[in-house]
């Protein structure tokens, strides 16, 4: 993400996806950037200078709560996509940086 993104990295990830945010090392924090975890999964947001969003490249998150995810983006007016084609639901969004995420049920 850009510098200063923090806010809005945590406004989508957990008000939105419904993770919650884990404390950086006290070394790492000066470096900006948040962590997030549901489960036994984890996303790493750190800052970059140079910061390009990946549009192609991607994580995919299993969701246990997917419909309700879908929910809360249409409540928050982020745009997703469905893809129903790998036979279950599926559906591609953007954080607030531009980064292509996959979310399945």
């Amino acid at each position: 993400m850009p510098a200063d993104g923090e806010d809005d990295a945590r406004r989508f990830f957990c008000d939105i996806l419904g993770m919650i945010e884990l404390p950086k090392p006290a070394e790492l924090a000066k470096r900006g950037g948040c962590w997030f975890a549901s489960g036994s999964v984890q996303i790493h947001v750190g800052v970059d200078p140079d910061f390009r969003p990946a549009r192609k490249a991607h994580p995919a998150l299993r969701c246990s709560d997917f419909g309700q995810i879908l929910e809360r983006l249409q409540i928050h007016g982020v745009p997703y996509s469905e893809d129903g084609s790998a036979g279950a639901g599926r559906a591609f969004v953007h954080d607030p940086f531009g980064n292509r995420i996959e979310l399945i049920s």
